[in-house]
């Protein structure tokens, strides 16, 4: 994702959570470094913490939370009732993100535009200018949750494809800036028609949220209990304070400072981030496995996913390890799947591939 369009001024209010990341998108390597170590555990703590109110959901809070430093939509995928709308819920509360600064909604095929980039302004339609009032929209929102996002019409889907590749929508034929962040997406089932080969190929992971009650029936039955009490006492434990969706856009802005880095090598040579944190070996093993699920399986990768999963593997292993990407990291190849049956197969034969399983 691209950096938020600001103005250069510096004034603010420092107490303003919108302020605060504004600020945030234009930190220096210095700044951040400074700050690097602090994001990293408050991040870990706010994964490890958020992952205790669900069962058997960790793997998907951790992808959710390098999704959100990397600024790359997820994907969950599942039949209903797997808590997928629970885990993006809880996610938001627990980054304290304000009603204001989040948009969620279920898309049909009978949604209109303006149900999610907000209704003509009718005053300036007479003005003879073509603008939404896009407050309380996705526009406005630093967090967007999108249910069923296969199963919205053309008009809407063109828009988020805009909004994904350039973050940002048009208003009067203008290209405006939207806030958005973190997009996470969810469908029951992954479409096959090639109108939305597009939309899917945007989404570089693509996570399945399955059923847990085979394996953990009694935790899953405490868990539901303790979610439907604290919900009907409004309480929300989940929200302990970890970390905060600032914290998310800091991490972000330190990713991209490290990637954009070069330094001098022994021999005087220049070297680019995958020389100093990815070896040979471990770029040749990508290769490899990329290879082999193209050859073998016929997953379907294309270049755009090849650079976002290695930003995506530099994000996992600054989070999990603080470091060099290392071949556990690799197991984000599970997640490149484009249908319900890849997604099924590369769960399994991606660790098989690497020595994992």
């Amino acid at each position: 994702m691209t950096a938020e369009l600001v103005p250069p001024s510096t004034s603010g209010d420092p107490s303003d959570p919108a302020d605060r990341i504004t600020r945030a998108t234009r930190m220096t390597y210095d700044e951040l470094a400074r700050e690097a170590a602090g994001l990293r555990d408050r991040i870990n703590r706010f994964r490890a913490g958020l992952g205790r109110f669900f069962v058997a959901k960790q793997p998907l809070i951790d992808l959710m939370c390098v999704a959100a430093v990397a600024q790359e939509p997820l994907l969950l995928v599942g039949p209903p009732g797997t808590a997928k709308s629970d885990l993006v819920i809880k996610f938001k509360d627990a980054l304290q993100i304000p009603d204001g600064e989040y948009f969620e909604y279920l898309l049909t095929r009978f949604t209109e535009p303006s149900e999610v980039f907000g209704p003509i302004d009718i005053a300036q339609l007479r003005a003879g200018r073509y603008l939404r009032r896009d407050h309380g929209k996705l526009p406005t929102a630093r967090l967007v949750f999108l249910d069923e996002i296969f199963k919205a019409n053309s008009a809407i889907l063109n828009s988020l494809l805009t909004v994904i590749n350039e973050r940002k929508f048009y208003q009067d034929g203008q290209p405006v800036p939207v806030k958005l962040r973190v997009l996470l997406a969810a469908t029951n089932e992954l479409p096959e028609n090639a109108e939305l080969a597009a939309l899917k190929d945007r989404f570089c992971l693509k996570a399945a949220c399955r059923p847990v009650q085979d394996e953990h029936f009694v935790e899953l039955i405490d868990a539901g209990l303790d979610a439907y009490t604290q919900r009907e006492l409004n309480q929300k434990p989940w929200v302990e304070g970890h970390a905060t969706l600032e914290d998310f856009v800091k991490a972000h802005r330190w990713m991209t400072h490290q990637l954009a880095r070069r330094t001098i090598g022994p021999s005087g040579e220049s070297l680019r981030d995958r020389d100093v944190y990815c070896s040979e070996e471990l770029m040749r093993e990508l290769r490899r496995v990329l290879k082999t699920l193209v050859r073998e399986d016929g997953v379907f990768v294309s270049d755009r996913k090849v650079v976002k999963l290695y930003r995506l593997l530099r994000t996992h292993a600054w989070i999990v390890h603080g470091g060099a990407i290392e071949r556990s990291d690799l197991r984000l190849l599970s997640y490149l799947g484009e249908t319900r049956d890849e997604i099924d197969l590369l769960e399994h034969k991606v660790p098989r591939l690497l020595g994992l399983s």
